[in-house]
């Protein structure tokens, strides 16, 4: 569960597509090996990030449409 402190950042990267995604993400966690803790809460951010990546990476591809009117080949 989103504390009220990042939900905020959370529902802004949902909206966000997956290369941007990882971009961001894969650029905090560059940043917080560098500098411990570098920002508060940013293993909350990273966590919650790396959950969205993944759910935008599972629904990357979009399904096929079968159109009903098309001949069987």
């Amino acid at each position: 569960m989103a504390t009220p402190l990042l939900l905020p950042l959370l529902n802004w990267a949902r909206k966000l597509r997956y290369p941007t995604l990882f971009k961001i993400t894969a650029a905090l966690f560059a940043i917080t090996l560098f500098i411990p803790d570098p920002i508060p809460l940013v293993d909350e951010i990273l966590l919650g990030l790396g959950t969205l990546l993944l759910a935008n990476w599972k629904n990357r591809k979009s399904p096929t449409v079968i159109d009903s009117n098309d001949p069987p080949r």
